[in-house]
């Protein structure tokens, strides 16, 4: 039997690998200009919602959209990569990955936004009702 190319690691091992894995992640997207103005505007928009009198549950609501966004604008990174490795060459399929996974971050960042607006909208126009 031939030894496997990769030891998967178990129990709190595999944990730790994890973890190392997901910090990596981190640190490659941090890299990207998208991430860092996303990143920006979640710490504006905090700080916005904040300044208003948000509930509590209207930023813990902030704070899911906004990690929704960076997981996907970290799945289009990784999208990017893989399609720039295996399709150098500009290809229609290339083309067409990259854009669904623009979209997709398009999407994120729309939803932020309306539920920004909306809070504090509530906040500034019509009190906290």
């Amino acid at each position: 039997m031939t030894k496997p190319a990769v030891t998967k690691e178990t129990g709190l091992r595999h944990f730790i690998a994890a973890t190392s894995y997901s910090w990596a992640g981190f640190l490659r997207v941090l890299k990207e200009a998208a991430f860092r103005q996303e990143l920006g505007f979640f710490v504006v928009s905090l700080a916005a919602l904040a300044l208003v009198g948000a509930s509590a549950g209207e930023i813990v609501v902030a704070v899911l959209l906004f990690l929704g966004l960076f997981s996907m604008e970290a799945m289009n990174t990784a999208v990017e990569e893989v399609i720039d490795r295996i399709s150098p060459e500009i290809s229609i399929v290339g083309k067409h990955a990259k854009d669904l996974g623009s979209f997709a971050v398009t999407c994120m960042i729309a939803a932020c936004c309306l539920y920004l607006g909306f809070v504090l909208g509530k906040h500034l126009f019509f009190g906290t009702a």
